[in-house]
């Protein structure tokens, strides 16, 4: 289908250039996306509504670089440097006059910031705070929000603590790996196609998404089941298709973190990792995705703040080193599009050179856009000094905000960049988008490991069943989908929630019920920063349920690598995710109720292997039933 106008909105949907093949002949270049270039539906069914535009008719290639060098040629330098930094902004409510709302107009007017980064919210609060932002910036803003599993990754999952009400919000994916252990990577194009749609709904326009990272390293901290996989062919195939649905539903994707941060075994918002392999193997493996995404018309890409020796030729960041930056990613990859760096508060940046300094050594190392300054003035003042000074000359920076603007017009914002926000309700969150995520979510379940050939279970009316869920203490709504979608089976079903704190007395209390127990669940909801998070007693709860044959599943719901942690569980199930779709999804797996086909998309030493995955048909008397 193409693109047709519908009254309401105030931004235009293109396409990214390149050779997307889902694109139809006829689209007009501007600048490097696309315009007016048909979309691709859904798998297996219609496609949703596109974001309504006002303006139907693309803008040419020459009209668009007359904006954005009309603009340019408006700027003073101070406004040049404030074009290139994009602060982070909460989607809290801030009333008028409130301190954090007098905060973000004193960011937009005085120092005429180019962009934010917006944080959690909900979607209708966050489009009405982007519209006020928006109305208060004489150049309109750019807005970018780290959506890798979606919108609904930032914008949904607030609970109101006194009644535990689940508050909703927009679409929430599973995460990226778990795309990868599904194979399919139409399902990858999708989750791209939705969250640019639901976030341009919004008012957001960079989806700071794909990770492209390789993660073949387990103890990563970071990057974990934010990765497609270990496979670096995988990781292109996924990630290229993410980049094209997202782009080609008007969006710009950006691909994560160059030149790759999967062999990484430290936080970089703590110190800065050194990846110390030969330039050889980081073509090989680290470097394949990024490459796919360039030649697949990619608009953005995110720097890491990891050290790479082999390519910079000292332990500097690659964020800050021209030789990565610019020598490699522009130069011989021939990538020109919008290049940010990563956070820079973190501390492989802050501890080892200071905001300000940080601020110069990025923009000369090649970054067009700061992201999230710990001080947007400093970082400000201290390019100004840098073009006094000669260390960096106007001509640089006129580069970078070209480029800046001509992305902006690309998506249509020099047309209006105020958003509907009443038709938000009818973009974000809808059942159409939600149907895609469960999809992913069914098909990326993994069973690994099922030595009495459990499954799939049968339910028993009066059978009494324990599911036991290891979380977070803030992790609000860990088991609530898995457990009541247990018990249509279990009526009788106990749900208890354990945490590393939970006392010595409780634990007793758990194993004199699994005793009495027909069928154990244990359900652990870890991220990769939790790596080391499993408790003993987790280890000894599930390993007195082993020796006393006590009929029982461990379900993982994020970080996979846990499975390590935990060697004596008779079965294993695979769920990459606490998101609703991803319980439900792992809960009918249980009872057969969908078939079970994914396959691991990374290696869990020392028993799993890549490709491991039991492979289970659904029972044919419930394999249609929700």
């Amino acid at each position: 289908m193409t693109v047709q106008p519908r009254p309401g909105s105030h931004f235009r949907v293109p396409a990214l250039a390149g050779v997307p093949p889902r694109a139809r002949p006829g689209c007009v270049l501007a600048g490097f996306f696309l315009a007016g270039c048909g979309l691709s539906g859904p798998v297996g069914q219609e496609p949703a509504a596109p974001v309504a535009v006002t303006d139907t008719r693309a803008p040419t290639r020459e009209e668009g670089r007359d904006w954005a060098e009309r603009t340019l040629a408006g700027l003073t330098l101070r406004e040049k440097a404030g074009q290139m930094m994009m602060a982070w902004v909460a989607g809290d409510f801030a009333p008028v006059g409130s301190e954090g709302q007098q905060r973000l107009h004193q960011l937009v007017e005085d120092r005429k910031i180019g962009g934010v980064v917006m944080s959690v919210g909900t979607p209708t609060e966050v489009a009405v705070k982007l519209n006020s932002l928006q109305a208060a910036s004489a150049v309109p803003l750019l807005v970018g929000a780290d959506l890798e599993a979606g919108a609904g990754f930032r914008l949904r999952g607030a609970v109101h603590v006194p009644t535990g009400l689940e508050l909703g919000g927009a679409t929430e994916f599973p995460p990226h790996m778990a795309l990868g252990a599904t194979g399919e990577p139409a399902l990858a194009y999708e989750t791209g196609r939705i969250t640019a749609l639901e976030a341009r709904a919004v008012g957001i326009h960079v989806p700071f998404a794909p990770v492209l990272d390789v993660n073949n390293n387990p103890d990563n901290p970071t990057i974990n089941v934010r990765s497609f996989g270990e496979d670096p062919e995988l990781v292109a195939l996924m990630g290229a298709e993410f980049v094209r649905g997202v782009q080609e539903s008007g969006a710009i994707a950006t691909g994560k973190h160059f030149p790759g941060h999967g062999d990484t075994g430290v936080d970089t918002h703590l110190a800065l990792p050194v990846i110390d392999v030969t330039e050889t193997r980081l073509d090989s493996v680290e470097l394949v995705p990024f490459r796919a995404a360039v030649a697949a018309g990619i608009g953005g890409i995110m720097t890491a703040h990891v050290s790479v020796p082999a390519l910079s030729g000292e332990p500097v960041p690659a964020t800050l080193s021209p030789a990565v930056m610019t020598g490699l990613l522009r130069e011989r990859m021939e990538f020109d599009g919008l290049l940010f760096t990563d956070a820079m508060e973190m501390g492989a940046i802050v501890d080892g050179y200071g905001a300000a300094e940080a601020a110069v050594r990025a923009v000369d190392a090649g970054a067009d856009v700061i992201l999230m300054p710990p001080d947007v003035e400093a970082a400000v003042e201290a390019i100004i000094g840098a073009v006094s000074a000669g260390r960096l000359s106007e001509e640089r920076i006129d580069t970078s905000v070209l480029r800046i603007l001509r992305a902006k017009q690309s998506i249509g914002l020099h047309t209006g960049s105020v958003v509907d926000a009443e038709r938000v309700s009818a973009l974000v969150g809808i059942p159409e988008h939600v149907e895609v995520a469960r999809r992913v979510a069914e098909r990326s379940v993994v069973l690994i490991k099922d030595e009495r050939r459990l499954l799939p279970l049968d339910g028993a009316s009066e059978a009494p069943a324990l599911s036991l869920t290891f979380r977070r203490p803030n992790d609000l709504l860990a088991g609530r989908y898995f457990n009541d979608v247990v018990r249509e089976s279990y009526p009788r079903l106990v749900g208890r929630a354990v945490d590393r704190d939970t006392s010595l007395a409780a634990w007793d209390a758990l194993r004199r019920r699994a005793r009495e127990s027909e069928l154990v669940l244990v359900s652990v909801y870890v991220t990769g920063r939790d790596r080391g998070a499993v408790s003993d007693e987790l280890r000894d709860f599930i390993g007195e349920l082993a020796r006393s044959d006590v009929a029982h599943v461990v379900t993982v719901f994020g970080n996979p690598y846990v499975l390590s942690d935990l060697p004596d569980a008779r079965a294993y199930l695979l769920a990459w995710s606490g998101a609703e779709v991803s319980q439900r999804a792992a809960a009918a797996a249980l009872f057969g109720r969908i078939p079970l086909t994914g396959r691991m998309p990374t290696s869990v030493p020392p028993e799993f292997e890549r490709g491991a995955g039991i492979q289970l048909p659904a029972r044919a008397e419930v394999c249609c039933q929700r």
